[in-house]
């Protein structure tokens, strides 16, 4: 069996607060085999950024292991780190927030070639051209800054600046979840065209189920946290077993009129992330709760490749 690109184990982080510890990401678990995407959905709050940003070491992770290319990256030296970000690379979600005003398009792309690979002049400036015509930038705008532009390509700039190294893994932090829905289209697309291209592995970030879908070989649904469901996208949708996982495709807006699926409708007050109790997060807003809901569950296979924490299926 080949080496998954990347693999996490039992990777956890933290923040301290006046009121204890708030578990931002709590014991998540998964591999990302070559060329494939991971999807990572939920709520607002609920960990998904802070996991891709933990990965990337933006922030240093509380416990837990991550392995890149089947080597232990969770603590390595500044000089290591330095050529892994060589490697791993986010688009984040906000493409003007994540850009700087002051440097101009060329000077966007070509920053990390002229930091670590030394390129000048004439060469840097032909590398910035490829890069531009990669994602769908036309040649008139190098000298342009991020305001003169329109969200969708601004986001191209991030996703040319994450690809200037040569990249082989990418998270995605929600990078379409700020454009017009005809944008998002042409982002999805062209990230889609690039994995296929450039053999890219991907982290997709989004709280978007119908994106989710259409991009991603294998999912995860994340709830205060912690990893609840996890399965192949097409076997997610077709057999979700959580209750929070049904809750959540039942919100997708369906086209059919005479579609009569069920609206699950989420009550009760949020389980606090601040010094958590055992056992289920979900349990205070579950339609299926019960006292076994209160017992510490672990993430568990009930059918090939489909794992749920649940009580329901923990047996």
């Amino acid at each position: 069996m080949s080496t998954p690109l990347l693999e996490v184990k039992e990777l956890s982080k933290y923040f301290e607060t006046p009121y204890g510890l708030l578990h931002a990401v709590d014991h998540v678990n998964f591999k990302i085999d070559r060329g494939k995407t991971l999807g990572v959905v939920g709520e607002s709050g609920c960990g998904k950024t802070t996991l891709g940003r933990t990965i990337l070491h933006l922030l240093d992770s509380t416990r837990g292991k991550i392995f890149f290319e089947g080597e232990d990256i969770t603590h390595v030296n500044r000089k290591r780190l330095k050529e892994l970000r060589a490697q791993m690379q986010i688009i984040f979600q906000d493409p003007y927030s994540s850009l700087n005003p002051r440097m101009t398009i060329s000077e966007t792309i070509g920053e990390p070639l002229r930091l670590v690979k030394n390129l000048k002049g004439e060469e840097l400036s032909r590398e910035v051209r490829r890069l531009m015509d990669v994602v769908g930038l036309a040649q008139r705008f190098i000298n342009t800054y991020p305001h003169e532009l329109d969200g969708g390509r601004r986001q191209r700039i991030g996703i040319a600046r994450a690809l200037a190294l040569n990249p082989k893994f990418i998270v995605c932090d929600e990078p379409v979840s700020a454009l017009d829905v005809s944008i998002q289209a042409q982002v999805i697309n062209l990230l889609l065209d690039l994995q296929d291209e450039w053999g890219l592995t991907y982290i997709f970030i989004t709280h978007d189920l119908s994106v989710v879908r259409y991009l991603s070989d294998e999912i995860c649904v994340m709830y205060l946290g912690q990893v609840v469901e996890k399965c192949d996208a097409d076997e997610l949708f077709r057999n979700p077993l959580h209750s929070y996982t049904q809750a959540l495709l039942s919100a997708i807006p369906s086209p059919d009129i005479f579609d009569k699926t069920e609206r699950v409708l989420l009550q009760g007050e949020l389980a606090s992330p601040v010094n958590p109790k055992p056992g289920c997060r979900f349990y205070p807003r579950c339609r299926n709760g019960c006292e076994d809901c209160l017992k510490p569950l672990e993430l568990v296979e009930v059918s090939p490749g489909h794992h749920v924490a649940c009580h329901r299926y923990s047996f």
